[in-house]
């Protein structure tokens, strides 16, 4: 993505901060941007640290003009990637003004602003860049089954579902190694961590037969130049709908450990209500027999998020349990730290 990673930004999230927009957090929490603003019409008047720990602080406006009153800015981010990756029309004023103040549009969704015949229009006139970072390159090919030849430990975090964590849990486990000494590498394949990194394959967009490809060019680019690497996983494999790209991810990556990210007291499939989450236990035992006839990979760790837990004491015990249906070490890496579970990964 060309975007300079010193740019200033705002970040649209109507109606979802913080919940329901897990891009707009992970952009404010992991990304080099100077974030000057957050847009959501239902919190004017706050600021991002009031509903968020841990993030970058900047006032919560209603609309694009409200952004721009604040200062110069560079880019205006999609903050937000529903169900589908439609492109809701009550964010067509705040992409418009943006685009006649000539700032770059950032967007991760499956509708692409370049396709938007009025877009395209403005940004042709104001010489601003409509970035679609779900959009895969052209050359993109089928996995050769040989990502395990490279030189770093590949660690994937899977999910129980989708929205549980796992870019979160990737990225902490990276400042975790960097921290520890170990050179390690982000291997980005959502629309979320390639605005954060820059680079990556979008692997939900990418054609099915692709898909484990496009994970092992990656893989294949970075291996060698790293200790470790840490793929962002995506969806669950139980997931009615996401199942094929956590399949494609699994087997493209070839790691050699996993894992597995859950929300504690998440009973139900995200969009997919009618149908439970199995056991702890029974997602185990699917991930890892299902790697097995390309990788020996293992679930050796967890990544809980403890949020609904009132009280560090509270969520150790729950964490407990969780690692004990694991039989592996388990954390919240937001609550407490990657760091605890870095030593069952190296």
């Amino acid at each position: 993505m060309p975007l300079d990673p010193d740019s200033t930004v705002a970040i649209l999230a109507h109606e979802k901060f913080p919940d329901r927009a897990k891009t707009a957090v992970g952009v404010l929490r992991y990304a080099d941007y100077d974030v000057a603003a957050v847009l959501d019409r239902d919190r004017p008047g706050t600021r991002t640290a009031d509903h968020v720990p841990d993030v970058q602080d900047a006032p919560v406006v209603a609309d694009m003009d409200a952004a721009l009153e604040l200062g110069d800015l560079d880019a205006l981010l999609i903050g937000i990637a529903p169900i589908g990756g439609g492109f809701d029309e009550s964010w067509r004023a705040d992409v418009r003004t943006a685009l006649e103040h000539g700032c770059d549009v950032v967007a991760g969704l499956h509708y692409f602003l370049r396709e938007d015949e009025e877009f395209a229009d403005l940004a042709a006139m104001h010489g601003a860049e409509l970035h679609d970072v779900r959009e895969p390159h052209p050359d993109v090919g089928v996995s050769e089954g040989v990502a395990d030849e490279v030189d770093a430990d590949v660690v994937l975090t899977v999910g129980t579902d989708c929205s549980t964590g796992k870019m979160t849990a990737t990225l902490e486990l990276v400042q975790a190694a960097r921290e520890a000494g170990i050179d390690a590498g982000f291997v980005p394949t959502g629309q979320t961590g390639i605005m954060i990194a820059g680079w990556g394959n979008p692997i939900d967009r990418v054609v099915s037969d692709f898909t484990a490809g496009a994970v092992e060019e990656m893989i294949l680019e970075k291996g060698d130049e790293h200790e470790m690497l840490f793929v962002e996983g995506q969806g669950s494999i139980v997931h009615p709908a996401y199942s094929a790209v956590t399949c494609g991810i699994l087997h493209g990556a070839m790691a050699d450990a996993l894992v597995l990210c859950h929300v504690e007291g998440k009973e139900v499939i995200h969009g997919y209500e009618e149908f439970e989450l199995p056991s702890v236990e029974t997602y185990v035992d699917l991930y890892e027999d299902l790697a097995a006839p390309v990788s020996e990979a293992a679930v050796v760790a967890g990544m809980l998020n403890t949020s609904s837990v009132e009280g560090d004491a509270a969520a150790r015990e729950v964490l407990d349990a969780y690692a004990e249906k694991l039989d592996a070490p388990a954390t919240d890496p937001i609550r407490f730290d990657a760091a605890e579970v870095l030593d069952a990964l190296r």
